[in-house]
């Protein structure tokens, strides 16, 4: 269980922040962007969430699951898997998890109206905020990847697979609350030539 009495700690005022595994790395890191980028994307879906409460409840539901997911995916990313000995089993992404997500995406894809043309971000309030919260998600999926590919980081494939269902599950729900695709704002190239 998590307990935090105290907000304020003064370790941070270097610029640097400690990872679970309590190595301090610069907050500028890769890896803190990472999981910083994590946290934004559900604080897009919390606001996304004023919209589909009372309106979309098993869409609702579904992304409630997902912010406590992402939580789960903060913690992965906040502890390394560099191959030390922890003394703990640390938190990780899970198959279960991101096979969850795409349950969900085929649920709600099955009454979609069928793609003519990409879809522009907008239509209804909460279709706006889901697609707000995916482009988010999609920049943190590419500072994952990115991390990847830096010097002894290591991001679990799951983590990568999970992020990315995200993604595509907040378009998806987008187009569900957009009357099933019938509300969305479809792009129309060179209409403005």
């Amino acid at each position: 269980m998590v307990k935090l009495n105290k907000i304020y700690t003064r370790t941070g005022d270097d610029g640097t922040t400690g990872l679970g595994t309590g190595e301090r790395r610069l907050k500028s890191d890769l890896r803190i962007d990472a999981y910083g980028t994590i946290d934004e994307a559900n604080a897009c879906i919390g606001m996304a969430r004023i919209h589909t409460a009372a309106k979309h409840p098993a869409i609702d539901a579904m992304l409630g699951r997902i912010q406590n997911d992402l939580f789960d995916l903060g913690a992965d990313l906040a502890v390394p898997d560099d191959g030390k000995p922890l003394g703990y089993e640390p938190l990780r992404i899970t198959a279960v998890q991101t096979d969850r997500v795409e349950k969900d995406i085929d649920l709600l894809n099955k009454d979609l109206q069928p793609l003519k043309s990409f879809v522009l971000n907008g239509g209804t309030p909460a279709a706006a905020a889901l697609h707000l919260a995916r482009t988010v998600a999609r920049r943190a999926e590419r500072i994952m990847v990115d991390l990847t590919q830096a010097p002894g980081e290591h991001v679990s494939r799951e983590a990568i697979r999970y992020i990315n269902r995200v993604s595509d599950f907040l378009f998806v729900a987008a187009r569900a609350v957009n009357d099933n695709g019938n509300a969305d704002v479809l792009w129309v190239p060179g209409k403005n030539r």
